[in-house]
């Protein structure tokens, strides 16, 4: 389906607001002092009230910065959403917010997910807002802009920020993160050298957008555009092609309708809405992390989502893209194949809900009629899936609030295998002594990381991919079964298993893992467990001692104080729990 073409209402015949009736009414349509002063303050920033007196007001929030290479065209692209805002008869305005760049913020972004959604729900409640257009794409900024959205409750749509174009290198089709990961570790083996490096530099990451195989940016750009809150097809668009500018503009025209007709995001955030997201991201082998931020989503919009919900879902949901790092395309390949669309349609009626409301369109059915694959070997049928089951939740001693692995993108031999622990305590530990022959490192062991959750990290950072030694590599060992209560790149692949719950840093079990201790892993089972007798556990957890607060003051305080755990989301208690928070008074 064409990204230009015509949407309809999104229910036919509804009422539509009055302009008396906008929110931004209340700011500049009423008698009194208040309203006089925003009238002449909007003067003030050169505005006819022509322009924007009684027309739908749209926030354009907008995570462009210098330091994000992901966003680097945003600021294009919320020209084009303001074009289309006005062609459709609105008004926007653009808001600038907090960029979480993954390549550059320590020590993760992660730990300020939650600070953006508070930044966007704040914004668009206290301004003369009556919807909002979200431009953004790197990672964490599509969780909080929607968890953001969603908790204030306005029409909404998101304009996610692309892929970037696929690298090359020596005639070498190259994936970015993946491929990184893939010479890092040449190059530590010894197998390439300094001016191939620098070649590699240059040729990982050739545009702006985001990273181009189903790591974690296009996951969560795919749950969003099936969520229903993009314009069809928008996950996939490269960033530079001219069909993402033109999506774009879309959008603009789109939410203004939307504000008429009243349709906020909890009409489009629903029960079945997040299921039909978990079925994607693992018709997807997409990334680990859109676990933790599904969760995190659906509580902000007062939907039960858990753990067990995945759980189930992938033992049914066949994963039929073959993209990097679990099989072998880019996103550009996957756009020509059809995008998100034609993976919907694959999944149909089996897998979907197809009944529900889009921005697009009155319902999902209607949304993918006309959605076709280009490539059956980027998506593929149902009779010839690429894995059944994208990823697993294990549970056992070791992990009882439970742990995930993309077991697509391990080495087979790894899924079910005991061997003896190796531990580091901390991310800089690991990195100063991985090497070092007197661990006694073999491929059978299992290395452990704690000390990286939620609160141990902080921020739970990306350092569940943990590096194999190099005399290893150098043997010609390339995974190894590796454990943590970390997340990894959804761009990572390899025997990891990730988000372990309770963290260590809380006293969860694998606080009490000691070197040479025995461990199952078996992913068929869905167990992950300790072979160490439950007295035994019971000693050494009597005599653990919990770590002391790291922050004393700002916003790492806030955040220590209030994050849970991953099997939750890592939402701050305080954010997705019940409670109703008043409308400004204007006037």
């Amino acid at each position: 389906m064409s990204e230009e073409s015509e949407t309809g209402q999104v229910v036919a015949g509804e009422r539509r607001l009055t302009s008396e009736e906008l929110r931004s009414h209340r700011w500049w349509g009423t008698e009194g002092l208040r309203s006089f002063s925003h009238r002449a303050r909007t003067r003030q920033l050169g505005y006819l009230p022509e322009e924007h007196l009684g027309k739908p007001v749209i926030a354009v929030v907008n995570t462009w910065s210098d330091i994000n290479p992901c966003h680097q065209h945003l600021r294009e692209r919320a020209e084009a959403v303001k074009r289309g805002v006005w062609q459709a008869g609105g008004f926007p305005l653009e808001f600038p917010v907090a960029t979480l760049s993954e390549t550059f913020q320590k020590p993760t972004p992660m730990l300020y997910r939650n600070l953006l959604s508070m930044e966007t729900e704040e914004l668009l409640r206290s301004y003369p807002v009556d919807g909002a257009v979200l431009l953004g794409g790197c990672d964490k900024t599509t969780p909080a802009l929607l968890m953001g959205a969603a908790s204030v409750d306005l029409p909404a749509v998101f304009v996610p920020a692309g892929p970037m174009l696929r690298g090359h290198w020596r005639g070498e089709t190259l994936g970015s993160g993946t491929d990184m990961w893939k010479y890092w570790d040449e190059r530590r083996a010894g197998r390439i050298g300094d001016r191939e490096l620098g070649e590699l530099e240059c040729g990982l990451a050739r545009s702006p957008g985001t990273c181009m195989t189903m790591g974690t940016a296009s996951t969560m750009a795919s749950v969003a555009e099936v969520l229903g809150v993009t314009m069809p097809g928008a996950a996939a668009i490269p960033a530079v092609d001219s069909a993402h500018s033109r999506m774009a503009a879309a959008a603009g025209r789109r939410i203004v309708d939307l504000v008429w007709s009243d349709a906020r995001l909890s009409r489009f955030l629903t029960l079945d809405a997040y299921h039909d997201a978990v079925a994607t991201v693992l018709a997807l082998g997409g990334s680990t992390n859109a676990v933790i931020h599904l969760i995190a989503m659906a509580g902000r919009s007062r939907v039960p989502l858990s753990l067990a919900d995945f759980d189930r879902i992938a033992r049914e949901v066949p994963v039929l893209a073959d993209l990097r790092p679990g099989g072998r395309f880019l996103m550009e390949d996957f756009y020509y194949a059809g995008g998100v669309p034609s993976l919907l349609a694959r999944l149909g009626e089996e897998y979907l809900c197809l009944d529900r409301p889009t921005v697009g369109h009155a319902s999902l059915r209607e949304q993918l009629v006309g959605a076709a694959t280009h490539d059956t070997e980027v998506v593929r049928p149902l009779d010839r899936p690429l894995a059944e089951g994208g990823l697993a939740v294990l549970r056992g001693n070791l992990a009882p609030d439970g742990a995930v692995i993309k077991h697509i993108a391990a080495q087979p031999h790894l899924l079910k295998h005991t061997g003896p622990a190796v531990v580091f305590d901390d991310y800089q530990t690991m990195q100063a002594t991985i090497n070092e022959p007197a661990l006694e490192i073999t491929a059978d062991s299992v290395l452990v990381l704690r000390g990286a959750g939620p609160l141990g990290g902080p921020g739970m950072p990306e350092y569940g991919m943990l590096p194999i030694p190099d005399y290893l590599l150098k043997q010609g060992v390339t995974d190894m079964v590796r454990l943590s209560d970390a997340r990894m790149s959804g761009t990572s692949y390899g025997a990891c298993v990730l988000h372990i719950a309770p963290e260590s840093h809380v006293g969860g079990p694998l606080a009490l893992v000691r070197d040479g201790d025995l461990i199952t892993l078996d992913v068929e089972a869905r167990t992950l467990r300790l072979e160490v007798e439950d007295a035994e556990l019971e000693r050494r957890r009597a005599a653990w001692t919990p770590p002391e607060p790291r922050y004393g003051r700002g916003f790492g305080a806030l955040y220590q104080e209030h994050i849970t755990q991953a099997d939750t989301g890592c939402d701050f208690a305080f954010l997705s729990r019940e409670g109703e928070v008043p409308e400004p008074h204007a006037g």
